[in-house]
C-alpha cells in the first residue's frame, strides 16, 4: 500500500496517532496540576517503566494538556553527565520570561529571575556545564551561598511566588530522571518539599527507568509522600489493539484478525513495537485487508530495523565485558534473573561481576526488580543479543 499514508509513528517519543489504554492516567494528572495550581494538595506523578512503554510520549501530552489550560511548563530530558543546575537555568528563564510579560506577576518573576542569576552565578564554579546569559544583577542573599541544597530551595520557592502572582502553577516535566546524579535529585526533592508545604504552585512530573523508585527513596525517604510513583507498562490487548488498528481505520484500511495476533504476539504488546509492526505491515501489505502473511512478512522487516537502530544504539554504548554479561543474561531468556545464575553462566563469582552490573545498571541498560535480581530495561533486548552475537 501507498507509504505516504502509513499513519504509524515509531520514533523515540514521537506521539502515536491513537494513544491507547492511558486515559486514566492523563486524568489523574491533571486533576494533580489543577489542585497544585488552586494551592490545593496533590502529589504529583513520576511515571516509571521499560524502555518502549511510551513514557515520554504520555509525560509530553501531560505537559501539552497542562499548557493548554495555563499551566508554565518547563522541560527538562535528563541527559548522563549533565548537572542538574545546568539542566534547569535556560528552562526556567524562558519561564521566568513568559510570567514577566503579565503585568500583574511582573515583580515576582523578575524577583525569581535574580534569584535564578543569583544561582547560576553561585554555583558554576562547583557545575561547570552552567552556560546562562542574563541582563539583571543576582539578588544579594537569595540562592547565592553555592549550596546547592540551600540555594535550589530558594529559587524553587521564588519560582513558586512568581507563579503564584499569576495565579497559575510552573511544573517541572522531567524526562530520563534516573540520569540525575541523586544527590542533586536530593536537592530537587528537598525543594519541592520545601514549596509544597508552603503551599506554592510549583511541583514536578517526571518518568524514568525503573530504578529510579530506588534513587529517589535514597535520596528522600518521603519522596514516596510527595510523588505517586505510577507503574507504565505494556497495554492491554484491547488497548494494543486499538493502538494498531484505529489508525489504518482512519485510511480505510482493515487488519485481519489473525493479523492482529501475529502482531500482539510479536510486539508483546509494547507501544513502541507495535508502531513499527504497524509500519512495516502497511508497507508489504499490497491491500487491505491486512493479513497474517503481511505481518509475519512485516515482522522481518521490523526486527531489521529495530536491530540497526533502536537496539544498536544502545549495544554500542556497552564494553566488551558489558557485551559479554548481557549475552550470558540473554541465554537465560526474557528474565528477570538471579545475579548468581548470570554469574555462573559467565564462570565467575557474584562479587567479580558486580560492577559490570552496576555499570549497567547506570547505563539505563539494566535494573533490579527485586533483590538479587536483574533485568533488562529494553523489551526483546534477549533475542537482539542473539542475534548479533550469535556465537555467545
Amino acid at each position: 500500500m501507498d507509504p505516504r499514508r502509513n499513519p504509524y509513528s515509531p520514533g523515540a517519543g514521537s506521539p502515536p496517532p491513537e494513544l491507547a489504554g492511558r486515559d486514566e492516567i492523563i486524568e489523574r494528572a491533571a486533576i494533580a496540576l489543577d489542585r497544585i495550581r488552586n494551592r490545593r494538595a496533590a502529589r504529583s506523578l513520576i511515571l516509571y517503566g521499560l524502555r518502549g512503554v511510551g513514557k515520554t510520549v504520555l509525560l509530553n501530552r501531560i505537559a501539552q494538556d497542562a499548557e493548554a489550560r495555563g499551566i508554565v511548563g518547563v522541560r527538562i530530558e535528563a541527559p548522563e553527565q549533565r548537572s542538574l543546575p545546568a539542566l534547569l537555568a535556560p528552562p526556567l528563564r524562558t519561564a521566568l520570561i513568559r510570567l514577566s510579560r503579565v503585568e500583574a506577576a511582573k515583580s515576582g518573576a523578575q524577583r525569581a529571575m535574580r534569584a535564578l542569576a543569583s544561582f547560576a552565578s553561585a554555583l558554576k564554579i562547583k557545575y561547570h556545564d552552567i552556560q546562562l546569559g542574563l541582563d539583571v544583577k543576582p539578588e544579594k542573599g537569595v540562592a547565592d551561598s553555592g549550596d546547592l541544597d540551600t540555594d535550589l530551595s530558594q529559587l524553587i520557592a521564588a519560582v513558586g511566588d512568581a507563579a503564584a502572582e499569576r495565579k497559575t502553577a510552573l511544573v517541572l516535566f522531567v524526562d530520563e530522571l534516573q540520569y540525575v546524579p541523586e544527590e542533586q535529585l536530593a536537592a530537587l526533592i528537598m525543594a519541592l518539599h520545601s514549596a509544597n508545604q508552603a503551599q506554592l504552585p510549583t511541583t514536578m512530573m517526571a518518568a524514568g527507568l525503573p530504578q529510579v523508585l530506588g534513587q529517589a527513596g535514597r535520596a528522600k525517604s518521603y519522596a514516596e509522600r510527595l510523588f505517586e510513583f505510577v507503574s507504565i507498562d505494556r497495554l492491554d490487548r484491547a488497548a494494543a489493539t486499538a493502538a494498531l488498528c484505529i489508525p489504518a481505520k482512519y485510511e480505510k484500511v482493515e487488519f485481519e484478525p489473525a493479523a492482529v495476533e501475529v502482531i500482539l504476539d510479536r510486539t508483546q504488546c509494547y507501544p513502541y513495537f507495535l508502531q513499527e509492526w504497524g509500519k512495516h505491515s502497511w508497507n508489504v501489505a499490497d491491500t487491505s485487508p491486512i493479513t497474517a502473511t503481511d505481518a509475519t512478512r512485516a515482522s522481518d522487516q521490523a526486527l531489521a530495523e529495530l536491530d540497526a537502530s533502536f537496539f544498536r544504539v544502545r549495544f554500542d554504548r556497552l564494553t566488551p565485558a558489558e557485551k559479554r554479561y548481557m549475552r550470558a543474561m540473554a541465554d537465560l531468556g526474557a528474565g528477570p534473573h538471579r545475579s548468581g545464575d548470570i554469574a555462573d553462566r559467565l564462570g565467575k563469582k557474584v562479587t567479580g561481576v558486580a560492577p559490570i552490573r552496576n555499570s549497567l545498571i547506570a547505563k539505563g541498560m539494566l535494573y533490579s526488580p527485586a533483590h538479587g535480581d536483574t533485568a533488562f530495561t529494553v523489551p526483546l533486548f534477549d533475542g537482539f543479543m542473539k542475534r548479533i552475537l550469535p556465537e555467545g
